[in-house]
């Protein structure tokens, strides 16, 4: 395993790309689980988000015995009474396509005035044992009521900005990344990222030793 290698913990074509622009600075071998075969599936029972990424983290870190980074991270709604929050990616569903989760959401939403949402995420970084670093963003705007735009993924074309004026589906990659949840997160990560990867050689180190 080299050195600096980290393993993002999802298949998510949309989010790869989005580390891969965020972390490309770096001197960092980022693979994803498109990159290995076939493991187990990951049960997301957690009852929050940071439940859910750590488990997501730790388990892969354990199955590969790499340092392996998870983000999870949903849509809050408020008139919804947080809805769907940690369900996002299976609002409509398991086995639900994007349009169909934000197409049941403009359904739930169809007669509702309060339009306020946000977006959250948290990034966990874990080893196979031991303890795990933390980073949480999140990203306030409003709920469309039409889809509006080609980019991302996810609920992208229905969450509005205001302060850019555009949904996250209308914006640039490089602007996404600047204003969104996972950006805000990934930035108090690269932040002291250098010092993370010292961390994670250490950490990596000791295990060896402890086996």
């Amino acid at each position: 395993m080299p050195e600096n290698q980290l393993v993002l913990a999802t298949g998510n074509e949309g989010k790869i790309s989005e580390f891969r622009e965020l972390l490309s600075p770096f001197d960092v071998d980022l693979k994803s689980l498109l990159d290995f075969g076939p493991l187990p599936p990951i049960e997301e029972d957690g009852q929050t988000f940071e439940d859910n990424a750590y488990k997501k983290a730790h388990f892969t870190a354990k199955v590969l015995g790499t340092p392996a980074l998870a983000d999870d991270s949903g849509l809050v709604v408020e008139a919804l009474g947080g809805a769907p929050g940690i369900y996002s990616a299976r609002y409509a569903g398991n086995g639900a396509t994007d349009e169909d989760n934000y197409r049941k959401l403009l359904h739930e939403m169809k007669d509702i005035r309060n339009r306020k949402a946000f977006f959250q995420a948290v990034l966990i970084i874990a080893v196979p044992r031991g303890p795990a670093l933390t980073y949480i963003g999140k990203c306030e705007g409003e709920i469309l009521r039409e889809p509006a735009g080609k980019n991302g993924f996810g609920y992208d074309s229905v969450f509005y900005y205001p302060p850019l004026k555009k949904s996250f589906a209308q914006m640039s990659m490089e602007e996404k990344n600047r204003v969104s949840h996972r950006g805000k997160a990934m930035a108090q990560l690269r932040g002291e990222f250098n010092k993370v990867m010292i961390w994670l050689s250490q950490r990596m180190a000791e295990e060896r030793w402890e086996r």
